[in-house]
């Protein structure tokens, strides 16, 4: 790297009395932040996470043209604009899909905001999390803004992630119980350490940067209540907030060392005491060991959608997609049963009227009846079903008022996000279908070809096929870039220019 941080010089550690205080996750995971070194991360790894960071960035060039897209744009444009001393030109920092810049967080923000918006981004299982849509979006704005390597901001990434997953993992679901969004609050302390990485910081630096995010995280799941777009912009919020701790830490600005096992540490703060007490610390920490060595790595773990709705629809969906050729007529279907997990009902079955008249897209994307009525009535859950013709044509909304909702004791749920569909013919004849494993799932993975088919096909709704080759191929090849910044470079192209 040419640069640690914009101006100031990195600022070594903390008196040593406080900082022997930080709990054992935060100083592991600084630990393991600071230490890890790319040649040590099996191949297989590093390369499935330059295909997820591929996935992210086919999901951010395809929701260019959205409308929400064209919002959040405004919005933060509008922001960095009115800021004092914006930068602009090619002096600031890349968003995914426009040839205008922004200053630093601004870029992250809305990189964010784009590379989740579709809700067709990664999702680490355990943790019930999407990662990349967080960390994806700092270490790009910040690596090219440090001059650091593509090896060294893919490090950054992989640290990120693998710190992410394990500090998601604890909660087994917890927060989403108590109204709170996983990529929103744990994406910021697990970006912070990847911010942390590409600015130097050391372990004791590190440790600081966690403890400032934790001030910083939020995310409210209120949007499921009426399909509101706050959702979208978690993973950017997460990631500016990411920059600044891990700049505040690089000043020497002081920090809670107990971030996470504290009085009022992340998971007391986020679960309540109640829930607290019934969790397993050591998952924050688990095949980790603070001399940047894994026994296990979780970017393996990270699952890809096939479906741009909520990962918890996705099983059914595939249910209802296999039982449509043997139903035939879909007017024949008097009852449709969908057997899931209890830990998805709040965010995709209830309220059960709203969920059967979705008003916006993003209903439609948290809405059970309606993926499972797409399945059955055509066969498949796209991009173009997501548009309000598909989700408010007469025969969807009529099949919604007849799927009903049961709970699958046998499900495997967190491990497993499984969905079984049961119809109910006129004639009183029962077919069923279940996927024990979504597709998509570590155990069932979509390999790197499809992700790559995937990411083309996001690519190219926008930008001609010749600039998504180009893409695909500089991300592929990150570990070999001399500058992370011709990435950054080659990703600030607008559709209208080509």
């Amino acid at each position: 790297m040419t640069e640690r941080t914009p101006s100031t010089p990195v600022v070594a550690g903390q008196p040593p009395s406080r900082l022997q205080q930080a709990d054992t996750i935060a100083r592991t995971l600084a630990g393991f932040t600071h230490r890890l070194q790319l040649a040590q991360v099996p191949e297989p790894v590093a390369l499935r996470a330059r295909h997820l960071m591929l996935d992210a960035i086919g999901c951010a060039l395809a929701a260019r043209r959205q409308p929400f897209a064209e919002r959040f744009t405004s919005a933060v444009q509008a922001l960095a604009s009115s800021a004092v001393g914006a930068a602009g030109g090619a002096t600031g920092r890349a968003v995914m899909g426009h040839d205008r810049r922004l200053p630093l967080r601004d870029a992250a923000l809305l990189n964010g905001v784009l590379a989740h918006g579709l809700d067709y981004d990664d999702t680490h299982m355990a943790g019930i999390i999407h990662l990349t849509v967080s960390v994806l979006p700092t270490v790009l704005a910040l690596g090219a803004q440090c001059g650091a390597s593509g090896a060294e901001m893919l490090t950054a990434y992989i640290a990120g992630v693998e710190c992410g997953a394990r500090i998601a993992s604890v909660t087994r679901g917890g927060l989403h119980a108590h109204g709170f969004h996983p990529t929103g609050v744990v994406g910021a302390m697990a970006s912070a350490l990847a911010a942390g990485r590409l600015l130097g910081l050391d372990e004791d630096g590190l440790v600081r940067a966690q403890g400032a995010a934790l001030s910083m995280a939020g995310g409210s799941l209120q949007f499921i209540e009426d399909g509101a777009w706050t959702k979208r912009f978690h993973p950017g919020w997460a990631a500016q907030a990411a920059i600044t701790a891990a700049m505040f830490a690089a000043h020497g600005i002081d920090a809670p060392a107990e971030a996470y096992e504290g009085r009022y540490g992340f998971y007391r703060l986020y679960m309540g005491e109640a829930q607290h007490a019934g969790i397993d610390l050591s998952l924050g920490t688990a095949g980790l060991s603070a001399n940047g060595q894994a026994s296990t790595w979780e970017t393996e773990n990270v699952a890809i959608k096939p479906f741009p709705v909520c990962h918890f629809i996705h099983a059914s969906a595939d249910a209802a997609i296999a039982l449509r050729a043997a139903v035939g007529d879909p007017a024949r279907i008097a009852r449709v049963e969908v057997r899931v997990p209890a830990g998805v009902v709040p965010a995709v079955c209830e309220p059960q009227e709203g969920k059967r008249q979705p008003r916006t897209d993003y209903d439609a994307k948290f809405s059970l009846p309606y993926g499972v009525a797409s399945g059955l009535l055509r066969g498949r859950l796209g991009l173009q079903e997501l548009e309000p013709a598909a989700f408010t044509e007469p025969a969807a909304l009529a099949l919604m008022q007849r799927v009903h909702y049961v709970v699958d004791e046998a499900s495997t749920f967190p491990r497993h996000y499984t969905g079984e569909v049961r119809v109910t013919l006129d004639d009183g004849r029962t077919l069923s279908h279940r996927e024990p494993v979504n597709r998509g799932h570590a155990e069932r993975p979509l390999s790197n070809a499809e992700v790559r088919d995937k990411f083309l096909a996001n690519a190219t709704l926008c930008f001609p096929a010749a600039h998504a080759a180009q893409v695909c191929d500089a991300v592929l090849t990150l570990d070999r870039a001399a500058d992370a910044a011709a990435l950054e470079a080659l990703l600030a192209r607008d559709p209208s220019l080509h």
